[in-house]
């Protein structure tokens, strides 16, 4: 039986009880923290990569322990290391304040002017966001959590957008396939394999579209990744991604494994509205998933705010990172190490690196007097201590009284490797 007009008004605010009954909640973080509010989905309008990160976080620590939450959001240029991972090794930091001239693109290397560099709370490898990048976070209990759960979900979603080449891959991560071969008996519900599907490296590798990094506690699980789906910045990436300082370091912690990436070419929103679906699928949200929207407004929450601070600050950034070794020259510890071009045979650094701070240090010169020895002694001792983050310019930092003749190539070199760090705006 078909219902009056007299009825409707009535039928949709049934469809809509799990929103009304939002509106009872007094805050935001009240209904983050609702027990009964067990199926969450949240979308950012800030492409401020702290401030989602820091959202993104709150949702792990306050949500209850048997909700299930989606978050998506997008961010500006940036650069997000993970969690155990050297700054210093994984990103060519000279870069993130470069302002090519005449606002130019074509500097060399390329620069996009301010890039944020982040570190997550997460593990992982280092990614590269901009608008083009849409993020997506899944939290849950432990207990239902796999690392291939909510891969599998966003491939599905980019399927039913026609992107047929989209598959989990062994690493967790989601790929599109290059082969040239269709083959029609691949099951079209398999998420790991795709008619294009190539084996034992018999062809084009697979083009990484999504990369993920997890964070487990012993109740809750959250999973997030990267999608490529416009990004305009392809070609510049790998400059940022490269470090100049990589050969001369020998660390500790995680480095990550590169991959060739490409864009899938579909619009954000289009992608935003099918994963939300998919999500709410997976969950069984009766009537979907209305989506809250969160930004700026957030940082109006004490502890999201501490915590948003905290990643801004050059500590959390750098000094989170594990011991490492950074040397112009071979050494026992690490004979892979060619003597660094355009220095001295005789100008030699070493430094060892605790929590970014500077525990031993080691200079020489090509000038053999005395004096010149007592000098670079000298300097080393000052050095010792410091935060290799908080140097604002090696060549102040080796200034002596002209004894140290290399001082000079050798202070630009090293702004170059170990380049000064600016506290984010």
């Amino acid at each position: 039986m078909v219902p009056s007009k007299g009825l409707r008004p009535w039928i949709r605010p049934i469809r809509n009880y799990q929103s009304l009954r939002r509106k009872h909640w007094s805050s935001w973080s009240d209904s983050v923290a609702a027990s009964e509010n067990d199926v969450q989905s949240y979308v950012s309008t800030s492409r401020d990569p702290y401030l989602n990160l820091s959202i993104e976080h709150y949702l792990l620590q306050k949500s209850p322990p048997s909700s299930k939450i989606m978050f998506l959001y997008v961010n500006r240029p940036s650069i997000i290391i993970g969690r155990n991972q050297n700054p210093w090794l994984e990103v060519n930091l000279g870069l993130l304040n470069a302002v090519p001239p005449n606002n130019a693109r074509d500097t060399e290397p390329p620069s996009l002017g301010s890039v944020d560099l982040v570190r997550r709370r997460s593990g992982g490898g280092t990614v590269f966001h901009d608008e083009g990048n849409v993020n997506w976070t899944v939290i849950c209990p432990s207990a239902i959590f796999t690392r291939d759960k909510h891969a599998e979900m966003v491939v599905r979603a980019l399927r039913e957008l026609g992107v047929d080449r989209a598959r989990v891959n062994e690493r967790h991560d989601i790929v599109l396939d290059q082969g040239t071969t269709f083959e029609a008996a691949v099951d079209r519900q398999d998420t790991h394999r795709t008619p294009y599907t190539v084996t034992d490296n018999a062809g084009p590798r697979p083009l990484k579209v999504s990369g993920s990094a997890y964070k487990l506690t012993r109740s809750r699980a959250l999973h997030h990744g990267t999608c490529l789906l416009s990004s305009p910045n392809l070609n510049v990436i790998p400059h940022y991604l490269h470090s100049p300082a990589k050969p001369f370091i020998k660390a500790r912690g995680v480095e990550s494994v590169s991959s060739p990436v490409g864009n899938i070419n579909i619009p954000n929103d289009n992608f935003m509205e099918v994963v939300k679906r998919k999500f709410a699928d997976i969950y069984d949200a009766e009537g979907g998933c209305e989506s809250q929207i969160v930004g700026e407004q957030q940082l109006d929450v004490l502890e999201l705010r501490k915590g948003y601070n905290e990643l801004k600050s050059l500590d959390w950034t750098f000094g989170q990172t594990p011991q490492f070794t950074f040397s112009s020259y071979p050494t026992e510890e690490d004979d892979r190490v060619r003597p660094a071009s355009g220095l001295s045979p005789s100008a030699r650094v070493f430094l060892k690196v605790r929590n970014g701070t500077i525990s031993e240090a080691s200079l020489s010169t090509s000038e053999s007097t005395q004096f010149a020895y007592q000098e670079a002694q000298r300097v080393s001792q000052a050095l010792e201590g410091r935060k290799l983050q908080g140097l604002d310019d090696w060549f102040d930092a080796l200034r002596t009284t002209g004894a140290l003749q290399d001082s000079s190539d050798l202070g630009a070199w090293l702004n170059k490797m170990l380049p000064p760090t600016t506290t984010p705006s």
